[in-house]
């Protein structure tokens, strides 16, 4: 692959004091947060974070499809007011209209232009070309792999010759050979020019992807969604995993995104109505979080790298980190340096019989301010349960109604297995259903009843 050639930069792109809120009143949720990033002619951006992070609703503002809350969003120093018409986005889900042949599906984005049919033919075929898909002009989107959907879908952006090629996590949903092969592909285009486009900006969550391909990082984190850090990257092109520089910018990259352990009351938080910002549960099962911390538990030294972790379990972020922050939250681990390491307690846990587990874990959770707001709840209910929707109103105040049914599917998962609460016909309550005593009535009704007849 040829090193990118470089051409005097312009600003495509700036947004200033960017905020998002969805909802409004007592249900407004910040999606975005004071954000402020610069895209230059001749560099791809990518947005690196977990999800939720709000990487996806940066990207549309750019395209025009979102408008802010608040702040500038300038295209070539100019206001966007509308669709954003020098922008072409490649999704994950490939998006193709699956009545239409491969080349039907590029020509028909190219009829609002006002090409000719014959035109619109030959940049068609040209790009199919381009991306390697020549021979398979008249297949259906269900005749080919998720790959070649993908480049179908990277050549129908690139037919109206964006100057910004926006990459809304186009590789996530393909196996990791065909994701690799599409990405080196890409870069590819990218490097000589033949990508009729000034600019790519990128969202991803993973780290390694981001790196090899970007010229610079905008790492984001969540609640809500601000900017963490800009790395530059000035590796070259192409570039290799196992180099030593490549290796120390994705500890760089962990480490920022990982954050630091804080003090126990900094990472509990407060809970729904104190004073204070709630805390949100990470969405990590028990499984997770115990398969965690009994691999590390497995290692000689006190502590291990995050990357080599996930690397290890061939995890990506996304599923990797909650469970690091719920370890961090009950005090079973620590993370300083993008490292990992047990407390005294994780070790304990990790080591221990599945009951003991549980009761450690039950004895943790007591401390977490979600789990004991729901348990002090019921305990104040009139026979010590409430209905699933009593919680959901509450927490509609604090979060988006989609990480609502998040929250509280990780509450009641994390509550019905250290047996705090139980969970039945939508129903939350302290004490277990199946251990009542039934109503008096039934077991009158039970006497009465003669099985012989």
């Amino acid at each position: 692959m040829a090193n990118i050639v470089k051409q005097p930069a312009e600003e495509l792109v700036r947004l200033t004091n960017i905020d998002k809120t969805y909802g409004s009143g007592d249900r407004a949720t910040e999606a975005l947060h004071d954000i402020n990033l610069s895209i230059k002619t001749g560099e791809l951006v990518a947005l690196l974070g977990p999800s939720g992070c709000g990487k996806s609703t940066i990207l549309r503002i750019i395209a025009g499809l979102v408008q802010p809350t608040n702040g500038d969003m300038l295209y070539r120093g100019k206001p966007l007011r509308g669709v954003n018409p020098h922008t072409a986005i490649v999704f994950q889900s490939y998006a193709l209209f699956p009545w239409l042949t491969v080349q039907e599906n590029i020509e028909v984005t190219l009829k609002p232009l006002g090409l000719t049919p014959l035109e619109r033919t030959k940049r068609a075929l040209n790009l199919l070309d381009k991306v390697g898909l020549d021979g398979f002009e008249t297949a259906y989107p269900r005749e080919l792999s998720g790959g070649m959907r993908q480049k179908v879908g990277v050549a129908r952006a690139m037919s109206v010759e964006p100057e910004l090629l926006c990459l809304d996590e186009p590789f996530s949903t393909l196996d990791v050979l065909s994701a690799e092969n599409l990405r080196g592909e890409l870069m590819d285009l990218w490097s000589s020019g033949v990508l009729p486009t000034k600019s790519i900006l990128m969202v991803s969550h993973n780290i390694e992807e981001a790196l090899l391909m970007a010229d610079r990082l905008i790492i984001l984190d969540k609640s809500p969604g601000h900017v963490l850090a800009e790395v530059a990257i000035k590796l070259p092109h192409p570039r290799r995993r196992k180099d030593r520089p490549f290796l120390q910018l994705v500890d760089q990259v962990y480490a920022l995104i990982a954050g630091k352990t804080q003090t126990e009351a900094e990472e509990l938080g407060a809970a729904p109505g104190e004073p204070g910002k709630t805390r949100p549960l990470p969405h990590a099962p028990i499984s997770a979080i115990s398969g965690l911390l009994e691999r590390v538990n497995e290692e000689v030294a006190d502590r291990i790298d995050l990357y080599r972790l996930a690397d290890e379990l061939d995890e990506p972020l996304d599923d990797m980190l909650p469970s690091v922050e719920a370890s961090e939250m009950l005090g079973f681990a620590k993370v300083e340096s993008g490292d990992l390491s047990l407390t005294p307690l994780g070790q304990t846990f990790a080591e221990a019989s599945i009951q003991a587990q549980k009761e450690i874990f039950a004895a943790r959770i007591r401390r977490v301010p979600m789990i004991r707001w729901i348990r002090s709840m019921l305990s104040a209910a009139r026979d010590r349960a409430l209905h699933w929707d009593v919680f959901q109103t509450a927490l509609a105040l604090e979060f988006s109604p989609d990480e609502v049914e998040r929250q509280l599917d990780t509450a009641v998962n994390w509550g019905r297995y250290a047996e705090l609460f139980f969970f039945e016909n939508d129903m939350l309550s302290i004490d277990n259903p199946a251990s009542l005593p039934e109503p008096e009535h039934q077991e009158e009704e039970r006497q009465d009843f003669d099985p012989v007849g």
